[in-house]
C-alpha cells in the first residue's frame, strides 16, 4: 500500500486533471494535508504514515491542535480556516474511499459550527474616499487607481484580478472574460470610471488599447510591479490596507470587502440574485444568498432612519 505523502501527491494530480480545480485550491490543499501528515508522523512516530493510522482519535487530537495555533499575527485561527483544515482532510480521505483504500470515514468528521458569515462592505462615501487616495500624477498611481476602480466595477477575487492579461481585456464592449473558480469563464463589465483609469495606465504603461491589434503575446500580465513583475496578491492587498487607513476607514477593508461592496451594492439597487451570482461566478445560488441578510438589514435602517419623520407622536403614545 502507498504512503499517505504518495496518495496526497495522487490526489493533488487528481483534483488537477479529472476535477478541474484552480491552482489556488489544489495549493490550499497542498498546504493543509502537509500539516495534517507531519502531524500524524509526529502522533505515530512513523516517517511513513498509512491510511490505517487515521483515526477519530488523531482526527479529534488534530483539530484540538489546529484550534490552539495561531496566525502570523499571533492571533487565534478563524472558525472558517478552522473549518477548511477539516474539509481538506475530508475531501482526501473520500478520494481514498474512492480508490478502495481502507481509511476512516471522511462521514464521521465532523465540521465546527461558525454561525452567521460576517459580510464588511463600503458605503459608497467610502469608496470615493479611498478612490481619491492613489496619487494619479505617478505610474503606480494610475496603476493602483485602476486596480481599485476594477474590483469595484467587477467583483473579481484579487486572485482573478493579477492573473490577469493585456488582451483580457476588451474596451470596445467594456467587459473582460475571466477564468475563475474551477477554470469557469465568465464575462464581468467596466463601469465608465473603471474603463478611463484603466486606459490611463495601459497607456502610461507604453502599449496600445486592445482594439489597435498592437499588442504584446497573450502571457503579457496587465497590472506590474514597478520592477516590471506580475503583482502578486499579498502586494495589492498591501496597498488597499494602506489607502484605506489614509481615507480614514476604520473597518477592516481587504480587496474582497470592494467584491462584497459590488454584490451589496447591486441588490441593494434591486439587481435579481441570480444575475449577482453569475456576475460573482458563484457556483451555488446559496454562498450568493449571504448578500441578501446585508441587504436586509441595510433597508431595515433605512427604513428606521427615514420612515415617519415628522408625523408627531408614535401610535402608542396615542393609546
Amino acid at each position: 500500500m502507498s504512503d499517505l505523502f504518495t496518495l496526497k501527491r495522487e490526489f493533488l494530480e487528481y483534483c488537477e486533471l479529472d476535477k478541474n480545480q484552480s491552482f489556488f485550491t489544489i495549493d490550499g490543499y497542498s498546504r493543509y494535508i502537509d500539516r495534517f501528515l507531519n502531524f500524524l508522523k509526529d502522533e505515530t512516530g512513523k516517517e511513513k504514515p498509512s491510511p490505517d493510522d487515521i483515526t477519530q482519535e488523531i482526527v479529534r487530537k488534530y483539530r484540538l491542535h489546529v484550534n490552539r495555533l495561531k496566525d502570523q499575527q499571533g492571533s487565534d485561527l478563524k472558525k472558517t480556516t478552522q473549518n477548511y483544515h477539516v474539509l481538506t482532510l475530508r475531501a482526501f480521505l473520500r478520494y481514498l474511499a474512492w480508490r478502495g483504500i481502507t481509511t476512516l470515514s471522511p462521514e464521521k468528521i465532523a465540521v465546527g459550527r461558525t454561525g452567521d458569515r460576517e459580510i464588511t462592505f463600503l458605503e459608497q462615501a467610502e469608496i470615493t474616499q479611498i478612490f481619491a487616495k492613489p496619487d494619479t500624477d505617478t505610474l503606480a498611481g494610475v496603476r493602483d487607481r485602476a486596480i481599485l476602480e476594477l474590483l469595484f466595477s467587477t467583483g473579481l477575487r484579487v486572485s482573478e484580478l493579477v492573473a490577469l492579461d493585456t488582451p483580457d481585456i476588451n474596451f470596445d464592449r467594456n467587459e473582460i472574460a475571466v477564468l475563475g473558480k474551477g477554470k469557469k469563464l465568465r464575462v464581468v463589465f467596466l463601469s465608465d470610471e473603471a474603463l478611463y483609469w484603466l486606459d490611463q495606465y495601459v497607456k502610461n504603461r507604453g502599449f496600445k488599447r486592445i482594439d489597435t491589434g498592437d499588442l504584446k503575446p497573450k502571457d503579457d500580465p496587465l497590472f506590474l510591479s514597478l520592477k516590471g513583475a506580475r503583482l502578486t496578491v499579498r502586494s495589492i492587498e498591501r496597498f488597499v490596507k494602506k489607502y484605506a487607513k489614509e481615507a480614514g476607514i476604520t473597518k477592516t477593508v481587504s480587496p474582497h470587502t470592494f467584491r462584497h461592496s459590488f454584490a451589496t451594492d447591486l441588490l441593494i439597487g434591486g439587481a435579481d440574485i441570480r444575475s449577482v451570482q453569475s456576475m460573482l461566478g458563484h457556483s451555488s445560488i446559496t454562498t450568493t444568498q449571504i448578500y441578501t441578510h446585508v441587504t436586509d438589514q441595510h433597508l431595515r435602517e433605512t427604513f428606521k432612519k427615514y420612515h415617519s419623520k415628522g408625523n408627531g407622536e408614535s401610535p402608542k403614545s396615542q393609546n
